[in-house]
C-alpha cells in the first residue's frame, strides 16, 4: 500500500463522517486574573475593540465589528495565578491576521510595548509569533500564505515545517 493510500485509510478511520467544511472556530474565551490588565493588553497593545463589558467579571472583544472574537472573564480566576506547567488545558489561542503586513503591525505593537516573544516560526503555510498574555495564556499571532504557495510533497500532501522566522524581514512588511 502506498504512503498516500495508508494516510487516506487512517484519515477515514479517524473521521468516518467529516464535519461540514465550512465550520470555523468562532471565538475563544479566556480565564484571566485581572480584567483591566487583560484589557490593557488585548485592546491597548493588540488593538482589539471592546464590544461589551460586564463590570469586573467579563468583557467581549472584537475586530471588524463582529460581536466577539475573544471573551475574557474572571468567573473562576479572579486574582488567580497562571496555568501550571504539566497540566492539561489550552495550549494557545491562535489569532489569524489577514495579511503579512497586519502581522508585521502586530509585531511592531508588541515591540513598542516591550512584550517579549516566546518564539517566531515560518511553517511554510504560515508565519507565526508566539507569546503569553499577562495571565500566562499562550497566544499565536499568525497569517496564512495563499494555499497555492503551501509546501507540498511530490504526491501533493501538505509538507509543513518549522523554521526560524526572520523578524527584521517581517517588520519590513509593516504599513
Amino acid at each position: 500500500m502506498s504512503p498516500r493510500a495508508t494516510l487516506k485509510t487512517i484519515e477515514s478511520q479517524l473521521t468516518p463522517r467529516p464535519i461540514d467544511e465550512n465550520v470555523r472556530i468562532g471565538h475563544g474565551h479566556l480565564k484571566v486574573a485581572n480584567l483591566d490588565r487583560a484589557l490593557d493588553f488585548y485592546c491597548g497593545v493588540l488593538g482589539f475593540s471592546l464590544k461589551q463589558r460586564y463590570g469586573e467579571e467579563a468583557a467581549f472583544l472584537s475586530a471588524g465589528g463582529y460581536h466577539h472574537l475573544i471573551g475574557l472573564n474572571t468567573w473562576e480566576s479572579k486574582n488567580g495565578g497562571p496555568p501550571q506547567a504539566g497540566t492539561t488545558g489550552l495550549y494557545h489561542l491562535a489569532i489569524l491576521y489577514p495579511t503579512r503586513a497586519a502581522l508585521a503591525d502586530a509585531l511592531k505593537r508588541l515591540l513598542d510595548a516591550g512584550i517579549a516573544l516566546e518564539g517566531a516560526s515560518d511553517h511554510g503555510v504560515s508565519e507565526a509569533l508566539y507569546l503569553n498574555d499577562p495571565d500566562g495564556n499562550g497566544l499565536e499571532l499568525y497569517w496564512d500564505r495563499d494555499e497555492n504557495d503551501w509546501p507540498r510533497t511530490d504526491d501533493g500532501r501538505l509538507a509543513m515545517f518549522t523554521r526560524r522566522l526572520d523578524l527584521d524581514d517581517l517588520l519590513q512588511a509593516a504599513h
